[in-house]
């Protein structure tokens, strides 16, 4: 990437000049001294927004019309997930159900998934609410559904470092009626249900900007495959694609990015900045089975870091186990990878573990800023935003699976009216957010709109005032706590506790990342964009912060492996920019 390719006109990538340790794959980005404006060096720690690039909307948002050979759609749904493919399936069936009384023509309706395949780059925890699938499918018995098991039993523990006290399940978590998932097997599952519906799905084909006229959405481009290290066509170069539609609609996930272009270049705000969590997540065979949905808080997190784990079986000899933490931590050694492989030294999990086999492993940011941090408005000419894209995420509850389908399917019926109408104007599409204000998602986020921000008081006083505000239905605080973005709190240097993984049952970031089944080529162009100037406080932040191993620091330079990137957007939060590369490129989940 060459200067002129970062709009701030700072230095991005050093190259692999002359005495650079970079091996393939690598760039090397530098290390610099603190710059003006950080505050590295004065006690108080450096603060990652000081360094962070701004947002490249002048290759996000593309002031074109879209190519004579462009695929013509009526709609396209932007992200194979959730959301997406349930306002597709939703939408379908609308048009089907109209067309069948001789009304509507032919509706267009695609969707785009950068992954080879749909499911690759989900993951959640995940105990679903199936009520959106009752909704969707009203004809399936619940056996039918992409469920694995029911929740029959649940329990919570607060851990320190050799016990597990169990403690009563805070009412927003209890999950009676829920199920017990693999979202990657869930979203195959809708893709099939979808293109069985006439719904085109397109994966490998990662949206990379808006095509926009005027003020309106008028389509996408998608990422050209092939390049080399240097960013020029080599062997096998696919030009990119334009895709037209009346709407688009963005299904992108948490910190997509063409969402965050067009809030940036709408002036879209929100009343408090979003604020994320980063999620490890492991998939064992194990010997011993699990009989209940288990979470904990407490150890291995500092009381002044907000976060827990989960532990969930999904056959009798199969289960999910991760850890969630807050992306507001102040500990700039802080390492949620390795937090996540000391816990599984913890007697409540050893005992089930050991003698197992860890068979996948991946990471995602998880937006948690709630009611305060959803967008003022999710729709505009042509475009409507959805999902986890749109903040769409109870955390006290730790659900965003029926919330996003709940979206995608609010969103279908609004796009499915202005068709009708003929109007695709921001006035028409409007009808989504009155949806959305009146649905289950902005009901459920505004009775706990408070509860993670109280956690920015620490573990204690966190959970004194979340337990006031359950007891009130959150009349307690009344109005706004008001936050600061993550990125724009400091990181303190501290000391390190030294942990060296035993390759049975926990493992080096590298050996996570084989098992995350990592795609990408060694030689392609690096899809992150660096801040220059990286002070070394924040380059050994980035090493801790990211949990695929992206980035080293080597003596004095900042090393950037981009092929070893998941594509779970937390340095995209606090550091670096992820920009989409080739489509396939990037983690191949199964059961995430």
């Amino acid at each position: 990437m060459d200067d002129q390719a970062n709009p701030a006109g700072r230095r991005t990538w050093a190259g692999l000049g002359a005495g650079t340790t970079a091996g393939p794959g690598q760039v090397d980005a530098g290390v610099a001294p603190a710059a003006g404006g950080g505050t590295a060096g004065n006690g108080r720690g450096v603060v990652p927004a000081r360094y962070q690039p701004p947002l490249p909307l002048e290759r996000l948002i593309l002031r074109e019309s879209p190519a004579e050979e462009a695929v013509p759609l009526d709609v396209v749904f932007v992200g194979g997930g959730p959301a997406g493919l349930a306002g597709a399936i939703a939408l379908a069936r609308l048009v089907q159900a109209e067309n069948a009384a001789g009304g509507l023509r032919e509706i267009g309706i695609g969707v785009l998934e950068k992954s080879a395949g749909l499911g690759e780059h989900c993951l959640s925890g995940a105990v679903v609410n199936p009520a959106p699938f009752r909704t969707l499918f009203p004809e399936l018995r619940v056996e039918e559904l992409p469920f694995r098991q029911p929740v029959e039993r649940e329990r919570v523990y607060f851990l320190t470092r050799n016990r597990a006290v169990r403690v009563p399940t805070p009412p927003t978590m209890r999950n009676h009626g829920n199920y017990i998932a693999s979202v990657c097997e869930v979203v195959r599952w809708l893709g099939e249900r979808a293109e069985q519906l006439g719904v085109n799905v397109f994966t490998g084909f990662p949206a990379a900007a808006l095509l926009v006229e005027g003020e309106r959405v008028v389509g996408v481009r998608t990422a050209p495959a092939g390049l080399d290290r240097s960013g020029r066509p080599g062997s096998g170069y696919t030009a990119p694609t334009d895709v037209s539609a009346r709407v688009t609609a963005l299904a992108e996930g948490t910190r997509g990015l063409l969402a965050q272009a067009y809030f940036e270049w709408q002036g879209v705000g929100s009343e408090n900045p979003q604020l994320y969590a980063l999620g490890v997540k492991e998939v064992w065979e194990t010997k011993r089975p699990v009989d209940a949905v288990v979470h904990t808080l407490g150890w291995p997190l500092a009381a002044d870091t907000f976060g827990g784990s989960f532990f969930y079986p999904l056959e009798p000899n199969v289960l999910a186990l991760g850890l969630v933490v807050g992306l507001d931590y102040r500990a700039a050694s802080l390492d949620v990878h390795v937090l996540l492989q000391r816990m599984k030294l913890h007697p409540l999990f050893r005992r089930t573990l050991e003698g197992g086999e860890m068979v996948e492993w991946g990471a995602k940011t998880i937006p948690e800023g709630g009611y305060w941090s959803l967008p003022a408005r999710r729709h505009g000419h042509g475009i409507v935003v959805l999902g986890d894209s749109a903040g769409f995420v109870d955390v006290p509850s730790l659900k965003g699976i029926h919330y996003a389908m709940e979206s995608g399917i609010l969103a279908a019926r609004a796009i499915f009216h202005a068709l009708k109408r003929n109007d695709v104007s921001a006035h028409a599409l409007a009808e989504y957010d009155h949806l959305v204000a009146d649905s289950v998602i902005a009901r459920d986020l505004w009775k706990r709109r408070n509860l993670r921000l109280a956690f920015r008081s620490g573990l204690y006083l966190g959970g004194l005032k979340a337990a006031l505000m359950t007891a009130t239905a959150s009349a307690f605080p009344g109005g706004r706590i008001a936050m600061e973005s993550d990125a724009w709190l400091p990181r303190r240097a501290g000391p390190e506790e030294p942990f060296l993984p035993d390759g049975k049952l926990t493992f080096r970031k590298l050996d996570a990342v084989f098992r995350s089944g990592n795609a990408t080529r060694d030689d392609i162009p690096s899809h992150l964009l660096v801040g220059g100037d990286v002070p070394a406080e924040l380059a050994e932040f980035y090493t801790h912060l990211c949990p695929a191993g992206v980035y080293e620091r080597q003596g004095e330079r900042l090393v950037v492996n981009p092929p070893n990137c998941i594509d779970c957007k937390a340095t995209d939060v606090l550091g670096p920019r992820w920009t989409p590369r080739e489509g396939g490129s990037g983690p191949r989940y199964r059961r995430m």
